[in-house]
């Protein structure tokens, strides 16, 4: 753990060969700071220590910092979080509270407080900042060539699917949520949740994890290979403390694990936040299929025009500097093997594209941007990711995709679309182009299909 101390100046504290700070923990003491932050180094969100609103204020404005998070069991000045968020400039910085109380938090959580839980939500709660950050460029994107993109306020209520046994804590959370103006619906089975998710929207889902924790993780599972269900937020309600692999739990697709001894109204809080960042992703989805009539988009697949995507490439990229965050793209080229080479000859494969693209648009993030640059090659814009985060965007894509089997014709055994797949992250002052150029390169060098 690292400290910038008030006496010594930022510069001289980030001098040796310690790696990127991402997280800021402001904290005057380490009984809980310390554990905290080795647990976060560990997980690979790289922190920084401030014992000072002023040197955190320093660190914020001078380092890449994406998310700060305050011991504030001593207290803090009054508007901390605005303080902090105001030395980011440019750059949208939640902060996360851990004990006491401010209304311009992004985030209050009860110590003490699990390291990988930690990194669970501050990987939401910087995507969603990301995500905002975004759509005002697409926004400006759009305007450039005489589109509106500004969404209309949402008359729809938060919906969440509660599914388990009726509980005690379970009734008392859903209790709350509903005191929150939230619709629930209940399912006792994963039968009739999945009935549910496929006739009705949803904004998130609860899941009681008692004495049938297996059923609940399959669940979660379940609505992962679903291509229009996968970012549908899910959260575990743990009814006991019994040993549990949160490593097997995130892998079966649960965005968020709430343990018996954290209060209620937490719990709720992070339900919530986690619908309200579902129903923003929606959102821009639905505005973007508004646009695609406008003649900007690719009329098959619904996807960024090439010219579009080239407009928006270069905006995202005065964006990275002047924000101080990485870019990288991803290239997604239809690979050449027998089944997909006699479907492409009897037209198939081009009849396959608008399914291809809508199943692209499904996939990516909110905040990333998805384009078609030719007949059978696609690509990936992805604000704020590393090269290697973007790797696991492409596969993901390519391995969903690759689980689909495609019409072929009649007496024809369908066809499965794999892809070579190439990844490039933005140079200090490298043009769009370049970058573009590069993970395209990328992509024609692969030998090993993915999918």
């Amino acid at each position: 753990m690292r400290e910038t101390p008030d006496a010594m100046p930022l510069s001289d504290v980030l001098l040796g060969p310690s790696p990127r700070a991402r997280i800021l923990i402001l904290a005057a003491q380490d009984d809980l700071a310390g554990g905290l932050s080795d647990g976060l180094d560990g997980l690979g969100w790289q922190t920084v220590t401030a014992r000072s609103v002023e040197a955190a204020e320093r660190a914020v404005s001078d380092m890449a910092i994406e998310g700060v998070i305050v011991d504030a069991r001593t207290g803090y000045p009054p508007g901390l979080a605005v303080r902090l968020k105001a030395a980011a400039g440019p750059r949208r910085v939640p902060v996360v509270l851990l004990g006491g109380h401010d209304n311009d938090a992004d985030l209050h959580m009860t110590p003490p407080v699990h390291p990988a839980q930690a990194a669970l939500r501050l990987e939401h709660l910087v995507r969603a900042a990301v995500a905002s950050e975004e759509f005002e460029l697409r926004r400006e994107t759009f305007k450039d060539q005489g589109v509106d993109l500004t969404p209309a306020p949402s008359q729809i209520v938060r919906r969440v699917l509660v599914v388990g046994e009726p509980d005690p804590r379970f009734l008392a959370l859903a209790n709350v949520l509903e005191s929150a103006d939230v619709e629930l619906t209940a399912a006792l089975t994963p039968y009739t949740a999945f009935d549910y998710l496929h006739e009705r929207e949803f904004d998130a889902v609860l899941l009681w994890g008692g004495a049938r924790r297996t059923e609940a993780l399959s669940i979660a599972a379940g609505i992962k290979r679903n291509t229009r269900l996968y970012h549908l937020p899910v959260v575990l309600y743990l009814g006991s403390d019994a040993d549990i692999s949160l490593d097997e739990v995130f892998g079966r697709g649960v965005a968020d694990v709430a343990s018996p001894d954290t209060p209620i109204e937490e719990t709720a809080q992070r339900v919530l936040a986690l619908a309200d960042a579902y129903r923003r992703h929606q959102t821009i989805r639905e505005i973007l299929e508004r646009a695609r009539n406008s003649g900007l988009m690719d009329p098959a697949t619904g996807l960024f025009t090439r010219e579009l995507f080239a407009s928006h490439l270069a905006r995202l990229a005065a964006a990275s500097t002047k924000r101080h965050r990485p870019l990288s793209v991803c290239v997604l080229r239809v690979a050449s093997e027998e089944g997909v080479d006699q479907a492409r000859a009897g037209g198939w494969v081009d009849r396959a594209m608008p399914q291809i693209g809508a199943m692209i648009s499904r996939l990516v993030r909110s905040e990333d941007t998805a384009a078609r640059l030719a007949p059978e090659v696609f690509a990936v814009a992805l604000p704020a990711t590393r090269l290697g985060e973007a790797r696991l965007v492409s596969e993901r894509i390519a391995a969903v995709i690759g689980c689909t089997a495609f019409h072929a014709g009649e007496d024809r055994t369908p066809f499965v679309v794999t892809f070579n797949i190439g990844e490039a992250e933005r140079l200090p002052d490298e043009s769009p182009m370049s970058l573009l150029e590069r993970a395209a390169q990328a992509a024609e060098k692969a030998t090993e299909p993915v999918g």
